[in-house]
């Protein structure tokens, strides 16, 4: 019998729905439906909360080659996870452009903060602006999405902030502020980096 037929058969025998086993298990219902229709395993501790409530083995819910492949499933979900994270603290850290002196103001080229550029045209500044403020933004909104079992959404900002890098870089390189433009592409090759040995769009 395969894992999901059992845990259809453990449940029917106490008698829960699928939304009063999600509740007992602090899980959603739209997990219980997936894992029950068999287009998913839960993760480790999933299994452990099951194996808990009914009272049987781990060994008896699911076989050691579901059981693997469960946990390589769960370590991969675990890496993209922590990948996401690091990238949203990236993503968080451009807020330093506001506050260090990496822009060159005036043909002198004196190095300031953002808000103190007062030899730049005030459009290119709110443009400077808008664009660390957003991809500050996205890294706050990455870290807290982080928290929370949604692959999708850390998918969705992992893509944006990468795109939000990419037009930091074109912004302050054709725009002459080559400082403010080496420290988002060091960003954006350390995002490349984690994607990479991350296998973040992988299956």
């Amino acid at each position: 019998m395969e894992f999901n037929e059992k845990l259809q058969e453990l449940r029917k025998t106490k008698g829960l729905t699928q939304e009063q086993l999600a509740q007992e298990l602090f899980v959603s219902r739209t997990a219980i439906s997936k894992w029950e229709s068999g287009r998913g395993y839960p993760n480790i501790d999933s299994l452990k909360e099951i194996s808990c409530f009914f009272k049987v083995s781990i060994d008896e819910l699911i076989r050691p080659d579901e059981l693997i492949s469960a946990a390589e499933k769960d370590k991969k979900e675990t890496i993209k996870k922590y990948t996401a994270l690091i990238c949203g603290l990236l993503d968080f850290l451009t807020v330093l452009l506001l506050f260090i002196p990496v822009f060159g103001n005036g043909e002198k080229a004196t190095a300031v903060p953002l808000f103190e550029l007062n030899k730049t045209a005030f459009w290119i500044v709110a443009v400077y602006a808008a664009v660390i403020g957003i991809t500050v933004l996205n890294g706050i909104c990455a870290v807290i999405i982080s928290r929370f079992d949604k692959p999708v959404w850390n998918k969705h900002r992992l893509v944006t902030g990468v795109m939000l890098s990419v037009i930091a870089v074109f912004l302050f390189i054709t725009t002459r502020q080559p400082y403010a433009g080496i420290m988002c592409f060091a960003i954006l090759i350390i995002k490349g980096f984690l994607l990479i040995k991350g296998g973040v769009n992988g299956k």
